[in-house]
Protein backbone atom coordinates (compact mmCIF):
# COMPACT_ATOMS: atom_id res chain seq x y z
CA UNK A 1 0.00 0.00 0.00
CA UNK A 2 1.18 3.62 -0.89
CA UNK A 3 0.10 5.95 1.18
CA UNK A 4 0.92 9.90 0.70
CA UNK A 5 1.01 11.87 4.17
CA UNK A 6 0.74 15.41 4.98
CA UNK A 7 1.17 16.94 8.62
CA UNK A 8 -0.32 20.49 9.22
CA UNK A 9 -0.72 20.67 12.32
CA UNK A 10 1.12 23.85 13.41
CA UNK A 11 4.04 25.72 11.63
CA UNK A 12 5.54 22.73 9.28
CA UNK A 13 4.47 21.72 6.20
CA UNK A 14 5.15 17.94 5.81
CA UNK A 15 4.20 15.42 2.75
CA UNK A 16 6.06 12.01 2.34
CA UNK A 17 5.57 9.32 0.71
CA UNK A 18 5.13 5.36 2.53
CA UNK A 19 5.06 2.05 0.80
CA UNK A 20 3.62 -0.47 3.28
CA UNK A 21 6.57 -2.91 1.61
CA UNK A 22 9.19 -0.92 0.13
CA UNK A 23 9.33 1.60 3.28
CA UNK A 24 9.47 6.10 3.09
CA UNK A 25 10.24 6.57 -0.57
CA UNK A 26 10.42 10.02 -0.33
CA UNK A 27 9.47 12.86 2.30
CA UNK A 28 9.68 17.34 1.78
CA UNK A 29 8.86 20.04 4.52
CA UNK A 30 8.69 23.13 4.88
CA UNK A 31 9.60 24.95 7.90
CA UNK A 32 7.36 28.25 8.80
CA UNK A 33 10.09 29.67 11.12
CA UNK A 34 11.36 32.68 9.42
CA UNK A 35 7.97 33.70 8.71
CA UNK A 36 7.17 33.38 13.05
CA UNK A 37 10.38 34.48 14.43
CA UNK A 38 9.94 38.04 13.92
CA UNK A 39 6.52 37.61 16.34
CA UNK A 40 8.52 35.16 18.54
CA UNK A 41 5.67 33.07 18.87
CA UNK A 42 3.47 31.01 16.11
CA UNK A 43 0.59 33.39 14.45
CA UNK A 44 -2.22 30.83 13.79
CA UNK A 45 -3.51 33.17 10.72
CA UNK A 46 -0.28 33.02 9.02
CA UNK A 47 0.56 29.29 9.86
CA UNK A 48 -2.96 28.54 8.32
CA UNK A 49 -2.34 30.49 5.26
CA UNK A 50 1.10 28.97 4.45
CA UNK A 51 0.35 25.84 5.05
CA UNK A 52 -2.22 26.58 2.02
CA UNK A 53 0.32 28.07 -0.32
CA UNK A 54 2.83 24.62 0.43
CA UNK A 55 0.90 21.93 -0.06
CA UNK A 56 0.34 21.35 -3.36
CA UNK A 57 4.27 21.85 -4.15
CA UNK A 58 5.09 19.99 -1.96
CA UNK A 59 2.99 17.16 -2.96
CA UNK A 60 3.76 17.49 -6.50
CA UNK A 61 7.83 17.46 -5.42
CA UNK A 62 7.58 14.15 -3.24
CA UNK A 63 6.04 12.50 -6.21
CA UNK A 64 8.52 13.75 -8.58
CA UNK A 65 11.61 12.41 -6.21
CA UNK A 66 10.12 9.60 -5.55
CA UNK A 67 9.23 8.72 -9.54
CA UNK A 68 5.62 8.19 -8.71
CA UNK A 69 2.16 9.09 -10.07
CA UNK A 70 -0.86 10.29 -8.37
CA UNK A 71 -2.80 7.33 -9.57
CA UNK A 72 -0.52 4.77 -7.63
CA UNK A 73 -1.33 6.57 -4.37
CA UNK A 74 -3.75 3.67 -2.73
CA UNK A 75 -4.54 6.02 0.20
CA UNK A 76 -4.07 9.43 1.81
CA UNK A 77 -3.51 10.20 5.64
CA UNK A 78 -3.66 13.29 7.21
CA UNK A 79 -2.82 15.05 10.80
CA UNK A 80 -6.28 15.42 12.17
CA UNK A 81 -5.14 16.73 15.45
CA UNK A 82 -4.45 17.75 18.31
CA UNK A 83 -2.55 21.23 16.81
CA UNK A 84 -4.14 24.56 15.48
CA UNK A 85 -7.47 24.35 14.34
CA UNK A 86 -6.87 26.41 11.06
CA UNK A 87 -3.44 24.87 10.09
CA UNK A 88 -5.53 20.68 10.69
CA UNK A 89 -8.50 21.86 8.46
CA UNK A 90 -6.06 22.95 5.92
CA UNK A 91 -4.35 19.39 5.66
CA UNK A 92 -7.88 18.03 6.23
CA UNK A 93 -9.25 19.90 3.39
CA UNK A 94 -7.15 19.25 1.01
CA UNK A 95 -6.42 15.18 2.18
CA UNK A 96 -10.45 14.95 1.86
CA UNK A 97 -10.44 16.19 -1.46
CA UNK A 98 -7.45 14.38 -2.90
CA UNK A 99 -8.89 11.44 -1.69
CA UNK A 100 -12.59 12.01 -3.39
CA UNK A 101 -10.62 12.93 -6.42
CA UNK A 102 -8.63 10.22 -6.69
CA UNK A 103 -11.40 7.57 -5.30
CA UNK A 104 -9.02 6.83 -2.51
CA UNK A 105 -9.52 6.31 1.56
CA UNK A 106 -8.30 8.76 3.70
CA UNK A 107 -7.11 8.53 7.46
CA UNK A 108 -6.81 11.10 10.29
CA UNK A 109 -4.22 10.50 12.75
CA UNK A 110 -3.54 11.30 15.84
CA UNK A 111 -0.48 13.90 15.61
CA UNK A 112 1.28 12.48 18.68
CA UNK A 113 0.77 8.69 17.60
CA UNK A 114 2.76 10.44 14.83
CA UNK A 115 5.63 11.20 17.17
CA UNK A 116 5.38 8.30 19.35
CA UNK A 117 5.90 5.80 15.83
CA UNK A 118 8.49 8.12 14.11
CA UNK A 119 11.34 5.58 15.57
CA UNK A 120 9.76 2.66 13.35
CA UNK A 121 11.07 4.63 10.58
CA UNK A 122 14.85 3.81 11.48
CA UNK A 123 16.80 0.94 10.65
CA UNK A 124 16.72 -0.65 14.08
CA UNK A 125 13.28 0.28 15.68
CA UNK A 126 12.04 -0.43 18.74
CA UNK A 127 9.68 -3.57 19.71
CA UNK A 128 6.49 -3.12 21.44
CA UNK A 129 5.90 -2.85 24.79
CA UNK A 130 8.18 0.04 25.71
CA UNK A 131 7.59 3.20 27.63
CA UNK A 132 7.86 6.34 25.38
CA UNK A 133 8.63 10.12 26.37
CA UNK A 134 6.41 12.39 24.33
CA UNK A 135 8.57 15.69 24.69
CA UNK A 136 7.69 18.68 22.36
CA UNK A 137 6.35 22.58 22.66
CA UNK A 138 2.87 21.12 23.59
CA UNK A 139 3.27 17.70 25.17
CA UNK A 140 5.32 16.37 27.93
CA UNK A 141 3.90 12.91 28.85
CA UNK A 142 5.23 9.58 29.90
CA UNK A 143 3.35 6.50 28.27
CA UNK A 144 3.04 2.96 28.23
CA UNK A 145 3.04 1.56 24.56
CA UNK A 146 1.74 -2.04 24.40
CA UNK A 147 1.06 -1.95 20.59
CA UNK A 148 -0.49 0.74 18.36
CA UNK A 149 -3.08 2.43 20.09
CA UNK A 150 -2.57 0.51 22.86
CA UNK A 151 -1.68 3.09 25.11
CA UNK A 152 -1.51 4.33 28.61
CA UNK A 153 -0.55 7.26 30.25
CA UNK A 154 1.51 7.18 33.13
CA UNK A 155 2.35 10.92 33.86
CA UNK A 156 2.36 14.29 31.94
CA UNK A 157 2.88 17.98 32.65
CA UNK A 158 0.88 19.75 34.82
CA UNK A 159 1.66 23.36 33.53
CA UNK A 160 4.11 23.81 30.34
CA UNK A 161 5.27 21.33 28.17
CA UNK A 162 8.92 20.90 28.13
CA UNK A 163 9.46 22.08 24.44
CA UNK A 164 7.46 25.36 25.94
CA UNK A 165 9.94 25.97 29.06
CA UNK A 166 12.23 26.20 26.08
CA UNK A 167 10.85 28.95 24.08
CA UNK A 168 9.58 30.87 27.01
CA UNK A 169 12.75 30.78 28.58
CA UNK A 170 14.45 31.54 25.72
CA UNK A 171 12.09 34.88 25.10
CA UNK A 172 13.27 35.97 28.99
CA UNK A 173 17.26 35.23 27.94
CA UNK A 174 16.53 38.22 24.84
CA UNK A 175 17.08 34.87 23.27
CA UNK A 176 15.55 34.30 19.35
CA UNK A 177 12.47 31.78 18.25
CA UNK A 178 12.41 28.88 18.51
CA UNK A 179 14.39 28.66 21.73
CA UNK A 180 15.16 25.05 22.32
CA UNK A 181 17.84 25.21 19.59
CA UNK A 182 19.11 28.55 20.81
CA UNK A 183 19.13 27.22 24.53
CA UNK A 184 21.36 24.05 23.83
CA UNK A 185 23.40 26.36 21.83
CA UNK A 186 24.44 28.61 24.64
CA UNK A 187 24.78 25.93 26.73
CA UNK A 188 27.14 24.38 24.72
CA UNK A 189 29.94 26.92 25.81
CA UNK A 190 28.34 27.26 29.27
CA UNK A 191 30.26 26.80 32.83
CA UNK A 192 28.57 23.77 34.35
CA UNK A 193 29.34 24.71 38.01
CA UNK A 194 28.15 28.43 38.66
CA UNK A 195 24.27 27.70 38.62
CA UNK A 196 22.44 25.17 39.81
CA UNK A 197 18.17 25.15 39.43
CA UNK A 198 16.01 22.88 40.83
CA UNK A 199 14.44 19.67 39.42
CA UNK A 200 11.01 19.82 40.10
CA UNK A 201 8.72 17.29 41.47
CA UNK A 202 11.36 14.75 41.46
CA UNK A 203 11.70 14.77 45.12
CA UNK A 204 8.25 13.11 45.48
CA UNK A 205 6.29 10.04 44.11
CA UNK A 206 4.94 10.07 40.61
CA UNK A 207 5.66 10.74 37.27
CA UNK A 208 4.13 14.02 36.57
CA UNK A 209 6.04 16.75 35.62
CA UNK A 210 5.91 21.03 36.11
CA UNK A 211 7.88 23.26 34.54
CA UNK A 212 6.78 26.54 35.46
CA UNK A 213 8.09 27.24 37.99
CA UNK A 214 11.90 26.69 36.35
CA UNK A 215 10.91 29.17 34.41
CA UNK A 216 10.27 31.44 36.94
CA UNK A 217 13.12 30.68 38.80
CA UNK A 218 15.25 31.01 35.72
CA UNK A 219 13.49 34.75 35.11
CA UNK A 220 14.65 35.64 39.03
CA UNK A 221 17.86 34.30 38.29
CA UNK A 222 18.88 36.42 34.72
CA UNK A 223 17.18 39.25 36.63
CA UNK A 224 19.28 39.13 39.65
CA UNK A 225 22.62 38.97 37.79
CA UNK A 226 20.98 41.82 35.82
CA UNK A 227 20.93 44.09 38.44
CA UNK A 228 24.40 43.28 40.12
CA UNK A 229 25.21 44.97 36.46
CA UNK A 230 26.26 41.24 34.84
CA UNK A 231 24.54 40.89 31.84
CA UNK A 232 27.16 39.61 30.05
CA UNK A 233 26.88 37.07 27.08
CA UNK A 234 28.80 34.51 29.48
CA UNK A 235 25.96 34.54 32.07
CA UNK A 236 23.00 33.83 29.43
CA UNK A 237 25.41 30.87 28.61
CA UNK A 238 25.92 29.80 31.89
CA UNK A 239 22.01 30.53 32.72
CA UNK A 240 20.74 28.25 29.27
CA UNK A 241 23.03 25.49 30.41
CA UNK A 242 21.83 25.28 34.25
CA UNK A 243 18.29 25.19 32.68
CA UNK A 244 19.13 22.72 29.71
CA UNK A 245 20.62 20.05 32.86
CA UNK A 246 17.59 20.92 34.92
CA UNK A 247 15.78 19.99 32.73
CA UNK A 248 17.29 17.01 30.85
CA UNK A 249 17.84 15.83 35.04
CA UNK A 250 14.18 16.09 35.45
CA UNK A 251 13.30 14.07 32.16
CA UNK A 252 15.88 11.55 33.16
CA UNK A 253 14.88 10.87 36.57
CA UNK A 254 10.83 10.60 35.46
CA UNK A 255 12.21 8.15 32.56
CA UNK A 256 13.51 5.57 34.98
CA UNK A 257 11.06 5.74 37.52
CA UNK A 258 8.55 4.81 34.70
CA UNK A 259 10.39 1.89 33.52
CA UNK A 260 11.13 0.42 36.94
CA UNK A 261 7.20 0.82 37.67
CA UNK A 262 5.72 -1.07 35.05
CA UNK A 263 9.34 -3.27 34.65
CA UNK A 264 9.78 -2.49 31.33
CA UNK A 265 13.72 -1.88 29.75
CA UNK A 266 13.13 -0.25 26.69
CA UNK A 267 12.24 3.47 26.31
CA UNK A 268 11.81 5.87 23.06
CA UNK A 269 11.85 9.67 23.28
CA UNK A 270 9.91 11.66 20.52
CA UNK A 271 8.84 15.33 20.24
CA UNK A 272 10.87 17.83 19.04
CA UNK A 273 12.93 18.06 22.50
CA UNK A 274 13.82 14.56 21.33
CA UNK A 275 16.52 15.83 19.46
CA UNK A 276 18.21 17.52 22.19
CA UNK A 277 22.00 15.93 21.67
CA UNK A 278 22.30 16.16 26.39
CA UNK A 279 18.46 14.98 26.75
CA UNK A 280 19.86 11.98 24.57
CA UNK A 281 23.29 11.85 26.39
CA UNK A 282 21.67 11.78 29.49
CA UNK A 283 18.99 8.88 28.57
CA UNK A 284 21.38 6.51 27.23
CA UNK A 285 24.04 6.80 30.24
CA UNK A 286 20.98 6.32 32.93
CA UNK A 287 19.32 3.34 30.92
CA UNK A 288 22.79 1.89 29.83
CA UNK A 289 23.45 1.44 33.74
CA UNK A 290 20.22 -0.56 34.15
CA UNK A 291 20.13 -2.68 30.80
CA UNK A 292 17.96 -0.73 28.70
CA UNK A 293 17.77 0.57 25.46
CA UNK A 294 17.02 4.12 24.31
CA UNK A 295 15.20 4.73 21.14
CA UNK A 296 14.59 8.10 19.11
CA UNK A 297 13.87 9.32 15.23
CA UNK A 298 16.95 10.78 13.42
CA UNK A 299 16.74 14.90 14.22
CA UNK A 300 14.57 15.79 11.05
CA UNK A 301 12.10 13.19 12.27
CA UNK A 302 11.95 14.35 15.34
CA UNK A 303 10.04 17.34 14.70
CA UNK A 304 6.69 17.61 12.84
CA UNK A 305 6.90 15.83 9.52
CA UNK A 306 4.60 13.98 7.14
CA UNK A 307 6.51 10.56 6.96
CA UNK A 308 5.15 9.80 10.68
CA UNK A 309 2.13 10.52 9.54
CA UNK A 310 2.22 8.65 6.45
CA UNK A 311 3.87 5.88 8.40
CA UNK A 312 1.20 6.14 11.35
CA UNK A 313 -1.38 6.50 8.71
CA UNK A 314 -0.16 3.17 7.01
CA UNK A 315 -0.69 1.33 9.98
CA UNK A 316 -4.33 1.79 10.55
CA UNK A 317 -5.14 1.89 6.82
CA UNK A 318 -3.45 -1.66 6.52
CA UNK A 319 -5.58 -2.77 9.48
CA UNK A 320 -8.46 -1.51 8.15
CA UNK A 321 -9.64 1.75 9.52
CA UNK A 322 -10.22 4.36 6.96
CA UNK A 323 -12.60 8.26 7.70
CA UNK A 324 -15.84 8.80 6.00
CA UNK A 325 -15.76 12.31 3.52
CA UNK A 326 -16.29 14.52 6.76
CA UNK A 327 -13.93 16.75 7.56
CA UNK A 328 -12.94 16.73 11.22
CA UNK A 329 -10.41 17.98 13.00
CA UNK A 330 -9.53 18.06 16.66
CA UNK A 331 -7.63 20.79 18.88
CA UNK A 332 -7.40 18.12 21.58
CA UNK A 333 -7.73 15.07 21.46
CA UNK A 334 -6.59 12.32 23.83
CA UNK A 335 -4.43 9.72 22.42
CA UNK A 336 -5.76 6.81 25.00
CA UNK A 337 -8.91 7.06 22.91
CA UNK A 338 -7.69 5.85 20.11
CA UNK A 339 -8.49 1.99 19.17
CA UNK A 340 -6.31 -0.73 19.29
CA UNK A 341 -5.14 -2.19 15.83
Amino acid sequence: MLVLGLETSCDETGVALYDSERGLLADALFSQIDLHRIYGGVVPELASRDHVKRMLPLIRQVLAEAGRQSTDIDAVAYTSGPGLVGALLVGASCAQALALAWGIPAVGVHHMEGHLLAPMLEATPPSFPFVALLVSGGHTQLVEVSGIGRYRLLGESVDDAAGEAFDKTAKLLGLGYPGGPEIARLAERGTPSRFRFPRPMTDRPGLDFSFSGLKTFTLTTWQQCVAAGDDSEQTRCDIALAFEQAVVETLTIKCRRALKQVGLSQLVIAGGVSANRALRRSLEAALGEIGGQVHYARPRFCTDNGAMIAYAGCQRLVAGQQDGPAIEVHARWPMESLPAL
